[in-house]
């Protein structure tokens, strides 16, 4: 999806407890057992901004859902670009950009993240320390 005007990419997922997850192993499937439901969705993530005044969101790829290979690839590649932001890799790696950009990736880099935590309620706190979100999903 692009949303005002950047890539928002969005996953279709299902419970594995959910009666229908033994039928669901890719996205053609939605179709095959659910026909219409992807167009919902679809319609759902194009018009969910339009009260708050905002355009209809639009989308890439020709509107398709896209295989469950291609959300994988994607998933590897966002946790791989969050790691190298939150540990500094892609901060130390911007020496040759110019300072504007320098300082976005600064401005989002761990220490910035870390001081952000300083200002969240215990709850959260907590949510944002659990190791288990450390390292990149094994598929």
């Amino acid at each position: 999806m692009i949303d005002e005007g950047e890539a928002d990419w969005k996953v279709v997922v299902i419970d594995a407890d959910d009666k229908w997850a033994p039928f669901f192993n890719d996205i053609d499937d939605v179709d095959k057992y659910l026909p219409g439901q992807l167009d919902a969705i679809r319609e759902w993530f194009r018009t969910y901004k339009i009260p708050d005044g905002k355009p209809p969101n639009v989308f890439g790829l020709g509107e398709r859902f896209m295989d469950k290979a291609y959300a994988l690839q994607i998933i590897k590649e966002c946790n791989q670009s969050w790691k190298e932001l939150i540990t500094g890799e892609k901060e130390r790696s911007m020496k040759d950009h110019s300072a504007e950009v320098q300082k976005l990736v600064r401005k989002l880099s761990k220490s910035n993240l870390v001081d952000m935590i300083d200002h969240m309620d215990n709850k959260d706190n907590l949510a944002l320390n659990n190791d288990d979100d450390v390292d990149a999903p094994a598929f």
